[in-house]
C-alpha cells in the first residue's frame, strides 16, 4: 500500500524554454489559469507526496517563488550547470538523503499527467520494483527515446540515434517522469556517467544501471495526451486544449449544464454547485464558485466572483474579482460588478456599473446607473439598502449611503446621503420653450446655406 510509504517529489524546472520566445520562463506560462509548474505540483500532492524539491536554473527567484506559492514548503535546489537530466535531480541530493520511500521525478513543462498516473509509478515501487519509468505509445515514435520490455521487465531506454531498426520500431516511448525506489535512489544517480556525444548524465542510463545490481525495472504506460511537453506555443495551445476538455468533462459530469462546451473556457479552480446552466461562450477566470441553480448567460465573464443560488448573469456581463451575488440575484446585460455585494433578488439588470458597493436585497438598479467611486486617487464605497430604487441613469457618488426603501430619481447626480424611504432628485429643473425648435431649425438652414453659397 502506497499510503504507508513517504514520498518525495524532485520537479525539474531549470530548462530555458527559448522556443517560446517569451520573458517569462517556460514553467511560468499558464493553462487554465495555473502555471504549468503549479500543474505538476498539484498533481504531485494529490499523488501523495509529502515533501517537494523544485529544482531551477541560477537566478530564478520567480520560479522559486511559483513553487513555494503552489506547494507551501517546497524546497529549491539550483542546477547552476545544465548537465543532464541525472544531474538535475542530484541538485535534491540533501532531501533524497532523508530517506524516502518512493522518489518520484518529474518535469514541469510535461503538466498533464494525472494524479492517479503517479500513484500508479508508486504502486509499482510498493511491489518491489527498483525503479518505473513512464511511457505512452507514441503515434509516431520518431526522435523518442523507446523503452525496451522483455518478458514484463523494463531492460533500457534507448535514445532513437542510438536505436537499432528493431528497437526504433517500438512504439512505446519514454515521457520522462520516473519513480525511484527511495533506499537505492543516491547510490543510482551517482554511478550515472557522462560518457555520451553531450557529456551529460542522462537519468535513463540509471535503468541499466539497477539491472546490473539486480533490480527489477518496470514501465508504466499513460495516454499519450498526458505525456504532452510543452516547448512552444503552439504546444501551449494544445495543452490548453487538453485541460480545457478535461474540465467541461469533470464540469458536465459533476451535474453542470454547457450547453456548447467548446465555447465555455474554465479555470483550473471554477467550482459549479448541481443544475448550474452555462450557455455558450462564457469564460471563467480563476477564483469562481457558481452555486446550484445559477445561469450564466451567453458572453460573459467571470473572475474571482461568487455566483449564488439560482443567480443569473448576464448576457455579456462581466464580474470582476470581488463580486458577490446573493441568492436569486440578477446581473443583466452590459453590466460590470466589482468588489461590491448583490443581495438577494437585487436586480442590475442593464447597462451599469456598481464598483466597491453594497446593494440590499430586493434593490432595483435601473439602467445606465454608475457607482463613481474613484477620485483618481482612492476607491470609495456605496451602500444601497434594501429594497432601495435606483432610477436610470443616475450618478452615486461615493462614500454615499442610499437607506432602505428609498427613491433615487431617474437622471439624478446623488452626492450625499439619501434616509430611509425618502426621495432624492438631484438634477436641474427642465424648462420648455414652446416653438423655439423651429426656430432653431429655420436659423441653423440659414447659417449653413449661407456657408454653402
Amino acid at each position: 500500500m502506497i499510503g504507508a510509504r513517504r514520498c518525495l517529489a524532485v520537479v525539474l524546472a531549470a530548462g530555458e524554454g527559448t522556443r517560446m520566445r517569451s520573458d517569462t520562463p517556460k514553467v511560468l506560462h499558464r493553462l487554465a489559469g495555473r502555471t504549468m509548474l503549479g500543474h505538476v505540483l498539484g498533481t504531485v500532492a494529490e499523488a501523495g507526496a509529502e515533501a517537494v524539491v523544485v529544482v531551477v536554473g541560477p537566478g530564478r527567484d520567480d520560479v522559486a517563488a511559483e513553487a513555494r506559492r503552489a506547494f507551501p514548503g517546497a524546497e529549491i535546489a539550483v542546477q547552476a550547470e545544465r548537465l543532464g537530466t541525472a544531474h538535475a535531480v542530484l541538485a535534491a541530493r540533501s532531501a533524497i538523503a532523508r530517506g524516502y520511500d518512493d522518489v518520484l521525478v518529474l518535469f514541469a513543462d510535461v503538466p498533464l499527467v494525472a494524479p492517479d498516473v503517479l500513484r500508479g509509478l508508486r504502486a509499482a515501487l510498493a511491489d518491489g520494483n527498483g525503479l518505473v519509468a513512464l511511457g505512452f505509445d507514441a503515434a509516431d515514435p520518431t526522435g523518442y527515446g523507446r523503452l525496451l520490455v522483455r518478458d514484463g521487465a523494463l531492460v533500457a531506454i534507448r535514445e532513437h540515434k542510438d536505436a537499432t531498426e528493431a528497437e526504433r520500431a517500438v512504439t512505446l516511448c519514454f515521457a520522462g517522469p520516473m519513480a525511484l525506489d527511495g533506499a537505492g535512489a543516491l547510490d543510482l544517480l551517482d554511478r550515472v556517467g557522462c560518457d555520451n556525444a553531450q557529456a551529460e548524465y542522462y537519468l535513463t542510463e540509471a535503468v541499466e544501471l539497477a539491472r546490473a545490481d539486480g533490480r527489477r525495472c518496470a514501465a508504466l504506460a499513460c495516454p499519450e495526451l498526458q505525456a504532452m511537453g510543452v516547448n512552444d506555443r503552439a504546444q501551449l495551445a494544445a495543452a490548453e486544449a487538453a485541460v480545457q476538455a478535461r474540465l467541461r468533462v469533470a464540469a458536465m459530469r459533476g451535474g453542470t449544464t454547457l450547453q456548447a462546451p467548446d465555447t465555455v473556457f474554465l479555470s483550473h479552480d471554477t467550482s459549479f454547485g448541481r443544475d448550474v446552466t452555462v450557455e455558450p461562450h462564457v469564460v471563467f477566470g480563476p477564483g469562481v464558485r457558481v452555486e446550484d441553480g445559477a445561469v450564466v448567460h451567453a458572453f460573459s465573464h467571470l473572475e474571482g466572483a461568487q455566483v449564488g443560488p439560482r443567480a443569473s448573469v448576464g448576457p455579456y456581463a462581466r464580474l470582476r474579482p470581488g463580486a458577490s451575488l446573493g441568492r436569486d440575484a440578477k446581473v443583466g446585460n452590459f453590466v460590470e460588478v466589482k468588489s461590491a455585494d448583490i443581495g438577494a433578488g437585487a436586480k442590475v439588470s442593464h447597462l451599469t456599473y456598481i464598483g466597491d458597493a453594497s446593494v440590499g436585497a430586493d434593490a432595483n438598479i435601473g439602467a445606465g446607473t454608475v457607482t463613481c467611486n474613484y477620485d483618481g486617487y482612492g476607491k470609495f464605497r456605496t451602500t444601497i439598502g434594501e429594497g432601495a430604487f435606483i432610477g436610470s441613469n443616475a450618478s452615486l457618488v461615493a462614500p454615499v449611503t442610499i437607506g432602505r426603501g428609498a427613491y433615487v430619481a431617474s437622471g439624478s447626480s446623488v452626492t450625499e446621503d439619501v434616509p430611509e424611504d425618502a426621495l432624492a432628485i438631484g438634477r436641474a429643473r427642465q424648462t420648455t420653450k414652446a416653438g423655439r425648435a423651429k426656430s432653431l431649425r429655420a436659423e441653423r438652414a440659414a447659417a449653413k446655406a449661407a456657408r454653402q453659397g
